[in-house]
Formats: C-alpha cells, structure tokens, sequence
C-alpha cells in the first residue's frame, strides 16, 4: 500500500523531532524556520502484538510487520495560499498525502523560537486552515464556474451540483475544514471528491507537550479540545522531546522503564503510529507459516482477490479461494491444523470481505 500520512504545522513546532522518532530516516532538526526543506518520508513499521502471539504458535524463520508511510512537510507560513514562503512547495506536498497529523505547540521553551513569538496553538491551527480552506476555496470556485456554463439547458444534475458547490463555498467563507461540509455520499462522490480538497483529508491533531503534560494535557492542550470538538477529530498528546529521548534507547527493558516512570504503557510514537494506521482507513491480514509470518496492510472494505492482489497481482488474476481463520481462533487452537480439524477454517469466494486480523491462504491459478 502506498497511502501516505503527512505531518504539517508552523516552523519550530516539532515535526521534525517527531518525524525523526518515528522514522530511521533523518528530517534536519533545528532551532529555525525551514530546516525541512523537502518533504522527508519516512517507512514506518506499525506495531501489532498479534504478530508476537503468531510468532510464538509457528515460530517461523522470520517475522514481517506492515508498515506506513509519514511525510515530514516543511513549515507553512500565512500567505502560503498565495505563494508566500514555501507555500506552493507545501501545498503541493500536502494534497499528495491521504491523511493530515498536524502538530501543534502546546508547550512553552524560552530557548525555542515561535514563528509568532509566542505560544498560541488556537491560533496555529487557525493559520494552517486558513490556508488549506482559501485554497479549496480557489479549487471549488473554478469547478463552480465551470459548471454555471453549462446550466443554461436546465439539467437536474448540473443545477444540484451548483448548489452544492454554492454551499461548500459559504461553508469554506465561514472559516470552516471541507471535512465537516455535510453532504450525500452520493453528492459527495460526484460532485466533490473529484477536486481533492485538501481540507477534506482525514486529520490527527498531535498535541506536542512538555514532559508534565504527556498524561492529562495542560491549558494549551484544552484551548486545542475546544476549537476541534466540531470536527470529530482525534486528538494526542505527545512529548516530541520525549520521544527523541526513548528512539536513541536501545534496550527494550529501558524504554518499558523509562515509559512507566512516567506513567505511561506505551510511547506517543506507537500512539501515533496506531491512530495513522486508523486514521488511513487501514487493516491487516495475516499469512501464517514456518518460513514467515507476515502482516499484510489492505483498505478496510477490500475483498478477497484485492486483498490477493496485496501479495501478487496474479493472485488476483488467477484467484480460485481464499481459506481463512479468524486471529482468535488460531490463538485459542494453536495451530492450523487443529482449526482444521476443529471446522474453524472457511473456504472463501470471490465476494468475502476480509476482516482485520484474518489468517488467509490463498488459492490460484496462473
């Protein structure tokens, strides 16, 4: 799968810090606007402890997780809609991703410079849509015109699609994220998704805290609740700092140390990894044997032959059946052939609807 989450916010945020502790890929990390200057990609494995369960059952020679990709893109300033600073470059970064995490400074340091010269996550937030809303508006202004020319005939469907794109145009002019624009998904599919707002992409809000507030959050952390409760959006909090400190630890017993001292199960990265994969509409299936067990990552809502396809297009091509054991089944039998034996492994067509954590083997002919 090749989906893609970007990671956006103004300079001296901390998405360079966070990139650089979710991926081994380096983003330049420095106390100035623009120190990223392309967009930096990281491959991100997606932690999943069924795949230590399963290894546990086949002991296989080798264990292979599924992975996501972020983007680091570099910092966005006012104006960006409009050429300003890298907006252009930004812009163009942004509407090639899937799915927006957009950092937000929620923490105060004397000794890092803020863009604004203080700290205002709101007001951070309310920068970065101002300049995604103006360009969809540019976007859907230009559809709009397009389609009043061909009105004069009087078609249902043409005079339906003005109005929508009249009410998705007062609802940008209003300040508002195309994401929460109400629409039919029928109306939306005709009608909207062809312009590929860059306001409509699925967002993480990432809230970057001082070690204090990586539990409960602080008054930053609350301003940022109550600006997004209309967008039924997620919202994290996570020490960027933090993070960089448990990357560069090598020992698991420390990083499992380090995390409970501060009263947390498992890192933000591995938070965030989790709610990305989530957010990209994502699912995992599994193959299962002694020479590997691997994680395979498919849409949610693929089939059987598309799922197939995720190995080898000629598995889909040549796709007979699919067999498949659900995850809770393997793990409470043991073993493939005892799900056999017990009636717990299907034999699937072309028409199943692969599930998350599925355990699939499947049959075809080239």
């Amino acid at each position: 799968m090749a989906l893609q989450a970007g990671i956006v916010g103004l300079p001296n945020v901390g998405k360079s810090t966070l990139f650089n502790a979710l991926s081994n890929a380096k983003a330049q990390a420095a106390n100035f606007p623009f120190c990223t200057i392309e967009p930096n990609v990281g491959v991100i494995t997606v932690p999943d402890d069924r795949l230590i369960e399963l290894e546990k059952l086949v002991k296989p020679q080798r264990v292979v997780p599924t992975t996501v990709e972020i983007v680091d893109i570099a910092g966005l300033v006012k104006g960006a809609s409009k050429g300003e600073g890298l907006g252009n470059q930004f812009l163009g970064n942004i509407r090639s991703t899937d799915a927006i995490i957009h950092v937000l400074r929620c923490f105060v340091d004397d000794n890092v410079i803020h863009v604004d010269g203080d700290v205002n996550p709101v007001r951070d937030k309310e920068v970065i849509d101002t300049e995604l809303q103006l360009k969809d508006l540019d976007s859907v202004e230009k559809k709009l015109s397009k389609v009043e020319k061909l009105s004069k005939g009087g078609d249902r469907e043409i005079l339906n699609a003005i109005d929508i794109l009249k009410s998705l145009k007062a609802h940008l002019e209003q300040g508002k994220n195309a994401r929460a624009f109400e629409v039919s998904k029928e109306d939306k599919e005709k009608h909207v998704n062809d312009m590929f707002l860059l306001t409509m992409k699925p967002v993480i809000y990432v809230c970057n805290v001082d070690e204090k507030s990586v539990v409960s959050g602080n008054e930053f952390t609350e301003k940022v609740k109550e600006a997004i409760k209309s967008e039924n959006a997620e919202i994290l909090f996570v020490s960027a700092a933090i993070e960089s400190d448990i990357a560069v630890m090598e020992s698991y017993e420390d990083r499992v140390m380090f995390l409970e001292d501060l009263g947390l199960s498992e890192s933000g990265v591995v938070r965030l990894i989790k709610s990305t994969y989530r957010l990209l509409n994502l699912a995992t299936y599994f193959t299962a044997g002694v020479q590997e067990v691997r994680a395979w990552t498919i849409t949610k809502g693929m089939l059987a032959p598309q799922a197939a396809a995720v190995i080898h297009t000629d598995f889909e091509k040549g796709f007979i059946r699919a067999e498949v054991i659900g995850y809770n089944d393997f793990v409470e039998l043991g073993s493939e052939a005892a799900c056999k034996e017990a009636g717990k492994m299907a034999v699937q067509g072309k028409d199943y609807l692969v599930q998350d954590g599925d355990i699939m083997h499947f049959r075809f002919a080239v």
